[in-house]
């Protein structure tokens, strides 16, 4: 028999929680259990935090209504009928003080997305089985212009955390070349994350090519263990710098929010100088409140510098090697090169 719903305070407004004592995410050899209240729970203890990140952003929702279990599915892009799903569009039934943004796919279709102003609507999102929050990189008083310019260091196969730290030091040195302030924060998972405040002046092409710009100098001063190739085949034992996850509706889990992994961890920001000495496991729903009581919110800098993209441009321009392949679910898109893996590619030359 379900739990009895209970009511808590939300920032001040009353918000029901169905199910209170469903578990999330079952214990592991190193994590209790969390119930689907701790989640909306820890949301409210990192309020300002998970603000910071999502105000006034349209936000696309991850939701595992039956939780995050063994064996469950998230439906994709490419495959649906999944036990977990994006939810792109404002839920039927959402409070009035839920707000919305409506954005532009690169279909040319639109959607009315939520748009976080306050933290009920984040703990309402959770209560509605929402684990992590996906903001775009706008503001929704101008959706076509980002303010954020967003550094992935994906690590592939054969590669850990570990080996994304040294690329993030090295990543540091070059923002601090180009005059930009970053903050890094753990994706959640293996990565590394970095965001950069910029002006709301350049369209997302722009940012896009600024992030390839990024990839490529990375690349360039160290070879061997960066990459910017986006076919898998092509990646090796390397750390891949995700540029297209600048690409119009194309989003990363902001900081604070938990991510679908055993043990409920979340993304954290840190410090440049701790992230040598942190592990992702290190940051969970049960962790991180005590952690955020202490230091405060590591990001909350982020707004008071808005750099320029001007520096990333011409260095783009001055690399000289054009556009790379944007995600195939894309129209084909002005300047891209050709979009197929290359081992298919019948036209690339072979080596005799």
């Amino acid at each position: 028999m379900p739990d009895a719903a209970i009511e808590i305070d939300a920032g001040g407004r009353a918000l029901r929680v169905s199910n209170p004592e469903r578990v999330v995410f079952p214990p592991t050899d190193r994590t209790a259990p969390v119930t689907k209240l701790q989640v909306v729970e820890y949301y409210l203890a990192v309020a300002p935090g998970i603000m910071r990140a999502l105000h006034e952003r349209p936000t696309t929702l991850e939701r595992w209504p039956k939780g995050v279990h063994p064996a469950m599915v998230l439906s994709t892009r490419e495959k649906g009928g999944g036990d977990a799903f994006f939810q792109k569009r404002i839920p039927r039934g959402a409070p009035p003080y839920v707000e919305t943004a409506r954005i532009q796919f690169p279909s040319g279709r639109f959607a009315d997305e939520i748009c976080p102003t306050e933290i009920a609507v984040v703990a309402w999102a959770a209560q509605l089985g929402t684990i992590t929050f996906h903001p775009w990189p706008v503001r929704r008083a101008d959706v076509d212009h980002p303010d954020e310019l967003r550094i992935d260091l994906d690590p592939q196969p054969g590669t850990d955390f570990a080996d994304a730290v040294p690329v993030a030091a090295t990543a540091r040195e070059l923002l601090h070349e180009l005059g930009y302030v970053g903050f890094p924060k753990t994706s959640g998972g293996r990565g590394v994350h970095i965001y950069v405040r910029i002006e709301p002046r350049w369209t997302f092409t722009d940012v896009r090519h600024a992030a390839i710009a990024f990839g490529r100098e990375l690349e360039r001063r160290l070879p061997g263990e960066v990459t910017t190739k986006w076919w898998k085949e092509e990646r090796g034992e390397r750390i891949f710098v995700d540029y297209n996850q600048n690409a119009r509706d194309r989003t990363i889990a902001s900081a604070y929010s938990i991510r679908p992994k055993p043990g409920a961890p979340v993304s954290a920001p840190v410090t440049w100088d701790e992230l040598a000495r942190v592990q992702p496991e290190d940051f969970t729903v049960a962790a991180m409140p005590a952690r955020f009581a202490e230091l405060g919110d590591l990001h909350a800098e982020i707004d008071d510098v808005a750099h320029s993209l001007q520096p990333l441009l011409d260095l783009y321009e001055q690399q000289g090697a054009g556009d790379m392949p944007y995600p195939p679910d894309y129209p084909k898109m002005p300047g891209e090169p050709k979009r197929v893996q290359p081992s298919r590619d019948r036209d690339r030359p072979r080596a005799d």
